[in-house]
């Protein structure tokens, strides 16, 4: 009787864990895809802002604007500046960098949250 409720607890306990697993996987999507820029979901920036990173810690670039998607290894520092090109209505910037010591440049998402724009790039459209 108790081999029973043992195994009775255990398959119970995968089909709950398995549930709450297929619910994780179906907000991670199978590929993060960039969105078109532009449209209006990711209306463009005309022209495009000069930012800073603001805060005490790094920020992370990611592939898409979904947490899901994080670039391995790329970041930025607070008082970093980036080039701001286009933002999402739910909190997402579309960036690049250049690091002013390689001349290497790097683009992706960001929070805007930890950006403070210094200004425009290029004169006003």
């Amino acid at each position: 009787m108790l081999d029973r409720t043992v195994l009775a607890i255990i398959i119970c306990s995968t089909v709950i864990l398995g549930a709450l697993g297929a619910s994780v996987h179906a907000q991670t999507p199978s590929s993060c895809k960039e969105p078109h820029a532009g449209t209006s979901r990711v209306p463009m920036l005309s022209p495009p802002l000069a930012s800073v990173v603001t805060g005490t810690r790094r920020v992370k670039f990611y592939s898409a604007p979904n947490l899901h998607c994080p670039i391995s290894g790329v970041f930025v520092v607070p008082n970093d500046r980036l080039i701001a090109y286009a933002q999402t209505r739910d909190g997402w910037s579309s960036v690049m960098y250049l690091n002013p010591k390689t001349g290497n440049d790097v683009s992706g998402w960001v929070r805007s949250a930890r950006l403070k724009t210094t200004g425009t790039v290029g004169p006003k459209q």
